[in-house]
């Protein structure tokens, strides 16, 4: 009976362990969260005046998540192709806008940013 309920007992710290291993700490960011996140600066970054609450919250929120070098190469990438694909975006508005949101971002938004070099 001892036998069994050391058994029993490896087992169950082998499955803990491999469990430990395989599940993924974070997950993430995407070019769609990025997306859905800055969808309310729109109207700023083409008609310029003051981004609206939901944007700079957006863009704190992507800021925040953005926790390590692959996830703000990410966003970075992402805010630089949305920014030159969207009609009538003015660039000196998205480069603008961190500022304006009281938001410090380790790079410019802009089509010519190298996210390369975002550590």
């Amino acid at each position: 009976m001892t036998t069994m309920f050391i058994k029993m007992s490896c087992m169950m710290v082998l499955l803990v362990v491999l469990l430990a291993v395989t599940v993924p700490e974070t997950e993430a960011v995407t070019c769609g969260q990025v997306v859905g996140s800055v969808a309310p600066c729109l109207g700023y970054l083409r008609n310029g005046g003051n981004p609206p609450p939901a944007c700079c919250n957006g863009l704190r929120g992507l800021r925040s998540q953005a926790k390590t070098t692959a996830d703000r190469k990410t966003v970075c990438n992402c805010l630089k192709s949305a920014s030159s694909s969207y009609r009538g975006v003015s660039g000196n508005n998205a480069a603008s806008l961190p500022g304006k949101c009281g938001i410090n971002l380790p790079y410019k938004i802009s089509p010519s940013t190298d996210c390369n070099r975002i550590q």
